[in-house]
């Protein structure tokens, strides 16, 4: 079965940086987009970024553009976040999920089916 399983979460000041690591397993995880989606509390869930099956194309939410880095290691089944200058409205439950969407016209448009349980991430002086 698919399983997404996100680690590297964890309370920061203003400014600084993590980099959030998503497991993959259970499907061909180089053949899918992946996107990371935050959802921050009491509010709907925010995608944040996607990246193609080879790596080479990204898409950000404009409110991270210029800030976080999405990657992906095919041979490791893993999924990456990079994220700096961190805001405290970053502050979120941050998912790692498998895509079903497309980009039409440079814009991402997400859809997704699978998703892990979440890291927490919490900016906060």
């Amino acid at each position: 079965q698919v399983q997404l399983v996100e680690s590297g979460g964890g309370m920061v000041q203003p400014g600084g940086s993590l980099r959030l690591s998503c497991a993959a397993s259970g499907f061909t995880f180089g053949s899918y987009d992946m996107s990371w989606v935050r959802q921050a509390p009491g509010k709907g869930p925010e995608w944040v970024s996607a990246i193609k099956p080879g790596g080479g194309r990204t898409y950000y939410a404009d409110s991270v553009k210029g800030r976080f880095t999405i990657t992906r290691d095919n041979a490791k089944n893993t999924l990456y976040l990079q994220m700096n200058n961190l805001k405290p409205e970053d502050t979120a439950l941050y998912h790692c999920v498998r895509e079903r969407g497309r980009e039409y016209s440079g814009t991402y448009y997400s859809e997704y089916d699978y998703w892990g349980q979440g890291t927490q991430v919490t900016v906060s002086s």
